[in-house]
């Protein structure tokens, strides 16, 4: 007989965003299947990327996030969301002060598509 779940819980983002200050390095807050939420804060330019094996969910909370494309770019505010199909070379900007943000990945994804230079996820 397999174990039952662990009960549900809410999660307060806005605490769980005053429990760091770092930047571009993403908190895991919640699993679900195989998948990570986290947390991360921004400020200033990240790196190019993509991801050869899986979309990538961001989710703006505060703050505008400016997310360049080879071919565009799309800008974000609070309450808006974009979706990054795999593949996909992206660079998130944070070129207005601190951005807030929600991303869900699947689990032990690097938030660069790189293992080699990513900043590891990591429990908040």
């Amino acid at each position: 007989m397999a174990s039952p779940s662990p009960s549900p819980s809410k999660i307060d983002l806005a605490g769980k965003f005053s429990k760091f200050s770092d930047h571009w390095a993403p908190r895991i807050v919640a699993r679900y299947n195989d998948n990570e939420v986290r947390l991360a804060k921004a400020q200033g330019d990240f790196q190019w990327h993509s991801h050869a094996d899986s979309d990538e969910l961001f989710l703006i909370v505060s703050g505008t996030l400016t997310m360049e494309f080879r071919d565009r770019t799309e800008v974000l505010g609070p309450g808006q969301m974009i979706v990054v199909p795999r593949g996909t070379e992206h660079r998130p900007r944070a070129l207005e002060g601190e951005v807030e943000m929600l991303i869900i990945d699947p689990k032990d994804t690097a938030n660069t598509g790189n293992p080699a230079t990513a900043t590891q996820a990591v429990e908040l």
